[in-house]
């Protein structure tokens, strides 16, 4: 009888502990519900599906379909222009660098300078580079330099007097001082499938010759 009356207390402070732990549970998600409601009713309430960047995207790189997701964003905190589907992204270049966890906007889409002026004869092609590599940031459209690529154990001079039509620019209007940035030259047809192989699989350093004035274009 007694062992009787052990197994009943027993399934009884079992049960009444299951139901504190249900009590508890229900009244965490009831919180966590009454935060999120509070959290979209303070910014906005709707949530929308956008295009959100899954890694770094430098400024040049093409977007692929590995970069971007969707994901649900409050509608109020975001910026005027956000993409909203993968599809308006993939396939076109950023101008400018896009952060992981960034939402996308179409401005880094945007063209930052009028449309190249090519001269005859010549070819427009970009080219990643660190400002590092650009005499410190210091190479500017219109100014003309000398092209090395550097390799593990040689360094080599693939064209020079290369005219430069335009960069990944900030405020100042030179080559943004960050690990991404790309260049735009003005190349002979002949050059550019050297120029795009080196940049693949060598480091491209500019050269600026003396004799130039900073802010050529100016």
């Amino acid at each position: 009888m007694k062992q009787k009356q052990m197994t009943a207390i027993a399934i009884g402070c079992g049960a009444a502990c299951a139901l504190c732990v249900g009590v508890f549970m229900a009244s965490v998600q009831g919180q966590a519900d009454a935060a999120r409601a509070e959290a979209l009713a303070r910014y906005g309430g709707e949530q929308v599906e956008v295009c959100v960047a899954t890694r770094d995207i430098a400024a040049g790189e093409r977007v692929d379909l590995s970069a971007v997701e969707t994901k649900l964003w409050v509608a109020d905190l975001l910026p005027e222009d956000a993409v909203r589907a993968n599809a308006d992204a993939i396939g076109k270049t950023a101008t400018s660098s896009i952060l992981k966890g960034e939402v996308v906007s179409g401005k880094r889409f945007e063209s930052t300078r009028d449309a190249l002026e090519i001269p005859s004869g010549k070819e427009a092609v970009s080219v990643p580079a660190k400002a590092v590599q650009a005499v410190g940031g210091a190479v500017r459209p219109g100014m003309s330099v000398d092209v090395y690529a550097s390799g593990n154990t040689e360094t080599t001079a693939i064209a020079r007097s290369v005219l430069v039509l335009a960069t990944s620019v900030g405020e100042s209007g030179s080559l943004v001082s960050s690990d991404s940035g790309w260049i735009t030259l003005a190349v002979a047809p002949e050059s550019v499938q050297e120029i795009i192989a080196a940049s693949n699989t060598t480091n491209l350093h500019f050269v600026i010759p003396g004799g130039q004035v900073e802010g050529a274009e100016e």
